[in-house]
């Protein structure tokens, strides 16, 4: 089925079960090394994501900020990892693949961050609305990947898209929510550099009067 102009078959998965039961045991591991996870935090001060209330989406024990948000609200499908979070101060537990619906307030967030998980949405327009609806108008979201996944999880058109491609599928999930203005785009640690490559790809919500 075309889903938001995507081909038949883009948001399909290996492992088609449910992913209550496959995050149901606690990892308490970083899935990118060291290097990637300072660049990830560098890339967040660099953009004052710290101030105010930061929502990390598909989040688990490790939020990778070098300075601690005013107030930061995880969200996950663990909740052995979110409890283990030193930094969060809200925790949420849920599956946006089963429900997009972030149980927030609209308007009630100042900046959202996701690392190492866009690769996993299969209704990632839906979800990237819902972070625009719980943003502030001008607030940020932040989306940081790399190489390193769970191949089963992760939906076929990034599986079957190298890095370049990955980057301008993340500013499609932007463009065609229609809840962002244009995405920037960043390679933060290129390949063949002796660490996990890194990108990010980050845009504003709309504000009021686009």
């Amino acid at each position: 089925m075309e889903s938001d102009g995507f081909p038949p078959g883009f948001f399909d998965r290996a492992d088609t079960g449910d992913d209550t039961l496959f995050y149901a045991m606690p990892r308490f591991v970083t899935h990118i090394d060291d290097q990637a996870i300072a660049e990830v935090g560098k890339l967040y001060r660099d953009l004052g994501l710290a101030s105010g209330h930061v929502l990390d989406l598909m989040s688990s024990w490790v939020s990778h900020f070098l300075d601690e948000p005013d107030r930061l609200t995880v969200l996950g499908m663990n909740r052995a990892e979110l409890d283990a979070n030193p930094i969060a101060t809200e925790r949420i537990v849920t599956d946006l693949n089963a429900d997009p619906v972030i149980p927030l307030a609209a308007a009630s967030v100042d900046h959202a961050v996701c690392c190492v998980s866009v690769d996993y949405l299969t209704r990632p327009i839906d979800v990237f609305r819902e972070v625009a609806r719980v943003l502030v108008p001008g607030g940020l979201f932040v989306c940081t990947f790399s190489n390193r996944l769970f191949p089963t999880k992760a939906v076929r058109g990034w599986l079957s898209t190298g890095d370049a491609e990955h980057v301008r599928i993340v500013a499609a999930y932007f463009l065609r929510s229609g809840a962002f203005d244009e995405p920037v785009a960043k390679t933060l640690i290129p390949v063949g550099l002796g660490s996990d490559p890194l990108y990010a790809v980050w845009a504003q919500s709309r504000r009021a009067d686009h």
